[in-house]
């Protein structure tokens, strides 16, 4: 079914400049479609849960993802649990593996990078981030809406995404919430973020330790998550919408 599972992989690309930058592609493994494509100059643990969130706004939870061993998809090899891994077990999300040194796993993913390279091969060399931002977004609409696949009876990826029911998370006592909100926030001077609420401004308070720190702020209606680049979590909250101010908690 659409959304039983996504597979997600890096690829690296060069620039004109010579610069080599990474590009993290999540598919969707019945249909072929493309739900996420971001250029990156190096992709961090939390970009990979801003991207995956980036795709859920638009397409729902899917009920697995299918990952290679790479960091920032696992911490296994470190006896841990990365950012995007935690993140995952909280929405009930299961987390599939590929076997070590066997790509053919992830073969679907692994495919599409090669026909995205010989697309781009035959583009104007990208001079910025934003300039191959602009490329994937464009062979996103034509890969997904336009080009046929034989593997899927020549139907394009968008048409058998949408021809059947999609699956979503189903273990039980996990609830997923409908709404998500993903920002890239750097704390201030006085160790404090701003997330607005109901057209209203709210400051949440971190710590002086953390000054000048970025930071991915995840929202779900009043539940606030802020974890720092490295997946740390830095806090966990509810917003009480009646205070300017979130203060630390009290040891």
């Amino acid at each position: 079914m659409p959304n039983q599972r996504w597979q997600a992989d890096l690829t690296h690309y060069q620039l004109a400049s010579g610069n080599e930058v990474e590009i993290l592609n999540l598919l969707d493994d019945h249909s072929r479609f493309l739900v996420a494509s971001h250029a990156r100059a190096a992709t961090k643990a939390t970009d990979v849960v801003a991207s995956f969130h980036t795709a859920t706004a638009a397409y729902g939870f899917p009920a697995s993802v299918l990952t290679d061993n790479g960091a920032v998809f696992t911490a296994a090899a470190r006896h841990g649990r990365c950012a995007f891994e935690l993140e995952l077990a909280r929405l009930g999300v299961a987390h599939r593996h590929a076997r070590p040194y066997h790509p053919q796993t992830c073969g679907k993913v692994e495919r599409f990078h090669q026909t995205l390279k010989r697309w781009l091969a035959k583009q104007p060399k990208a001079t910025t981030m934003t300039e191959l931002q602009a490329q994937l977004d464009a062979f996103a609409g034509y890969d997904n809406h336009h080009r046929p696949h034989r593997a899927l009876g020549r139907r394009t990826p968008a048409s058998a995404y949408a021809a059947r029911p999609k699956a979503a998370p189903t273990p039980p006592g996990v609830a997923v919430p409908a709404h998500y909100r993903v920002r890239h926030d750097k704390i201030d001077h006085t160790g404090v973020i701003t997330l607005r609420h109901n057209s209203r401004l709210h400051h949440i308070g971190l710590g002086r330790r953390h000054a000048g720190v970025r930071v991915l702020v995840l929202v779900a209606d009043l539940d606030v998550r802020v974890l720092a680049e490295d997946g740390t979590l830095i806090r966990a909250l509810t917003l009480d919408p009646g205070r300017d101010y979130q203060p630390q908690p009290t040891t």
